[in-house]
């Protein structure tokens, strides 16, 4: 849990358990159960680490904000909490404020299981209206991404990576997380074509077909690499410091957008894109090219394909395409 928790907060706001686990003081003036209750809350029952991070960030910031006030666990109120999301929106975004409110309401919810206290004061507080309907990920043209994979030279086994993983972002619409967990096996054939299986989000797989062109990214990298018979080895490898030797190690979220935006700047593609920008522009070119709606989902894997449809940036280009017809 301690590297879990912000650091920058005042003296005092936290306290050690015996084993060294930091919980908010007003968590542990409440008592060894509700101490061990919070923790529990952070191992046990969240998985995601991503999501374990933003959860305590929000709980520990909200038990601060309320020791600041004098509060105890048990005199919290629905008053106090939309006392505090009242305060969170004057200087947060919606999102992150949405984001505070289910983290805190969610921790009730448990400590009210653990009976800890009667009711959770979280439950009846409303946050922030927040719809979107567009996303806001920066996509690429056709042209765009065209003119950024063939920059990329087919000179060295990295130039081959780096087009590789690309292509698998875009063709595929997956997630960097997932792409960059694939093993060399996870590129498999299946009759006449190939199939990859990525490895999502909660230990979920997916296996998707390959695209003709991303048959052909992924075939020429793994010549090139050697890799082929390592079939438990790391698909996407980092290169050992400056030069093109690729190691045994998988790369990273980071090592991917670095190598993101010096494609792009070498380009000139000003626009701030990164990781996302590829599954969202490969989803958007399905969509603008007449794929179903359904299929997109299934294919990025999204649960609602409200979630996929925020990708459909057709309406963008057909807006601008209209206020184009303005000639004076």
């Amino acid at each position: 849990m301690t590297d879990q928790l912000p650091t920058i907060l005042k003296p005092g706001a936290l306290t050690p358990l015996p084993d060294g686990k930091l919980i908010p003081s007003l968590i542990a003036n409440a008592g060894e159960q509700a101490a061990w209750r919070y923790v529990d809350f952070f191992t046990a029952n969240i998985r995601n680490p991503n999501t374990r991070r933003a959860y305590a960030r929000a709980c520990v910031q909200f038990f601060a904000w309320c020791e600041d006030r004098g509060l105890t666990l048990q005199a919290i109120r629905s008053y106090d909490v939309a006392t505090y999301i009242e305060t969170l929106q004057q200087t947060h975004a919606a999102p992150s404020v949405k984001q505070q409110l289910a983290a805190v309401r969610m921790l009730f919810d448990w400590l009210i299981t653990g009976q800890v206290v009667p009711f959770n004061p979280a439950a009846a507080v409303r946050g922030p209206k927040h719809v979107v309907k567009v996303g806001v990920t920066p996509v690429l043209e056709g042209g765009e991404w065209r003119k950024l994979l063939d920059a990329i030279p087919t000179d060295t086994v990295r130039d081959l990576r780096d087009r590789a993983l690309i292509a698998t972002l875009t063709y595929s619409f997956a997630r960097i997380g997932a792409a960059l967990k694939m093993k060399v096996e996870d590129l498999r054939p299946r009759g006449a074509g190939w199939t990859i299986r990525l490895h999502e989000k909660g230990g979920k797989q997916h296996s998707m077909p390959c695209h003709h062109a991303l048959a052909e990214a992924l075939h020429a990298y793994v010549a090139a690499a050697g890799i082929a018979e390592d079939r438990k080895g790391w698909l996407f490898r980092t290169s050992r410091g400056h030069t093109t030797v690729l190691s045994e190690q998988p790369m990273t979220q980071p090592d991917a957008w670095r190598m993101i935006r010096k494609r792009a700047l070498a380009v000139g593609i000003a626009a701030p894109i990164g990781n996302h920008s590829f599954r969202a522009t490969g989803i958007t070119s399905y969509l603008a090219n007449g794929g179903a709606l359904e299929h997109a989902q299934e294919m990025a894997g999204h649960e609602s394909p409200r979630t996929t449809k925020l990708y459909d940036r057709t309406k963008e280009r057909l807006t601008q395409d209209e206020v184009e017809r303005i000639r004076l």
